[in-house]
């Protein structure tokens, strides 16, 4: 009989969310008359914008004709497009980058799963706590870690704390570590990095000979002026760090797939003897032996976010989001709640009340208000006595799903 990657067995019984999918499945079952509003995971709701949609109808009708078909794309994605990515996304912010430098993959939470098979199992990982859950159940699964403590942190994995004392920034690990994820925007606390902090860890990594994962998935919900989109805005980073980026939240595309993974040609490891090597030729080989491409069609669509016409549609939508949750934030904060996000990020990261746990607080939420977030717990145990909602909804909704919640712990 064949035998299975036991390294599955250490993860918890089920995947947060679908594990909150679970219980909201059970409470509608029984509760069929409930208006639910869903405010936990972080998919969005309103549609592709006019620009984008009318180019991605025109790579499909590409498709029916000999002379414009297309078959296999480059694994790394057209180069037309990483041109625009990094003529539009990058050098506005004084980042200069190559096409060849730029991945274009079907999301960043796939890319930040796949690129641990560039990485030997000996490298140490650090990982903030609370995190999104990819960056440690991902690295379970590979067989990094050891099994999971009473607390809920894997033997073999470094953990750095982000609480409010330290304002939900990581410190420093005390130990020498190998690769560390960097999340800003943060998901789930909504907090940012100066270019101060960030710099710090740029330093930091250099100085270890550490390698930076930085996932900068909502950048573009970035309100503050002088707060960096791009670790690449830090000097020094293109030779300690690699960033992932992701349309499903800037352009609506949880539904259609799309996002970009950036490796600079500076940036280097080392192999087993000693000898430096080109990160960005390994992850280049991993891509093109274990994945096919993007579609045409979509990445078609992908440029157009970055036309004029696009970028102006979908920043209508990024505002309609962070209108949302300064509606959240406000008024959860006048109902008593201590709240943080919700500035330059599409989520609200508050704390439960009367300490509540947060499960219990998820349960009470479903049952009395028929409203949904997301346990603090599920993204780590400093996540514990802390809750996420989501702004990605309808106004309506939100308006609706502040009022019930105002409406039962109103001070």
């Amino acid at each position: 009989m064949a035998r299975i990657n036991d390294n599955y067995l250490k993860l918890q019984a089920g995947y947060l969310f679908p594990e909150i999918s679970r219980r909201i499945s059970e409470f509608t079952q029984a509760n069929p008359e409930a208006n639910v509003i869903r405010l936990g995971i972080g998919d969005v709701t309103r549609p592709l914008v006019p620009a984008v949609l009318k180019a991605f109808h025109e790579g499909v009708d590409e498709m029916a004709a000999v002379e414009t078909f297309h078959g296999y794309g480059p694994e790394q994605g057209y180069d037309w497009l990483a041109q625009t990515i990094v003529d539009k996304a990058y050098k506005p912010l004084g980042v200069d980058l190559k096409p060849s430098e730029v991945f274009i993959s079907d999301g960043s939470k796939c890319d930040t799963g796949n690129i641990l098979d560039i990485f030997d199992l000996g490298n140490k990982v650090a990982i903030g706590d609370p995190v999104y859950p990819v960056y440690n159940d991902t690295n379970v699964m590979v067989g990094r870690s050891g099994e999971m403590d009473d607390q809920g942190y894997y033997e073999g994995l470094v953990y750095m704390p982000c609480t409010e004392e330290n304002g939900f920034n990581p410190e420093f690990p005390k130990e020498k570590v190998d690769l560390i994820y960097l999340c800003f925007p943060n998901n789930p606390t909504g907090t940012v990095a100066t270019k101060e902090q960030l710099q710090g860890w740029v330093d930091y990594a250099l100085a270890n000979d550490a390698i930076i994962l930085f996932d900068a998935a909502y950048e573009a919900y970035i309100t503050e002026a002088g707060v960096p989109h791009s670790i690449y805005e830090i000097e020094g980073s293109k030779q300690c760090a690699m960033e992932f980026r992701s349309f499903s939240k800037t352009a609506g595309f949880t539904g259609v797939r799309c996002g970009l993974t950036v490796v600079p040609e500076e940036l280097m490891g080392t192999t087993a003897t000693g000898e430096k090597y080109s990160i960005n030729k390994l992850w280049n080989r991993r891509q093109c032996t274990k994945f096919n491409g993007v579609s045409y069609p979509v990445q078609k669509a992908a440029a157009a976010v970055y036309s004029d016409e696009g970028w102006a549609q979908t920043k209508e939508i990024i505002d309609f989001y962070m209108e949302n949750a300064r509606i959240i934030r406000e008024g959860l904060t006048t109902a008593g709640f201590q709240c943080f996000g919700g500035i330059n990020a599409p989520y609200i990261w508050l704390k439960t009340p009367a300490g509540m746990t947060s499960w219990d607080f998820f349960d009470k939420l479903l049952n009395e208000c028929f409203v949904v977030g997301t346990p603090g717990s599920g993204f780590g145990p400093s996540g514990e006595g802390y809750f996420r909602l989501s702004a990605f909804g309808e106004r309506d909704n939100i308006v609706k799903a502040v009022q019930r919640i105002k409406e039962k712990w109103g001070k």
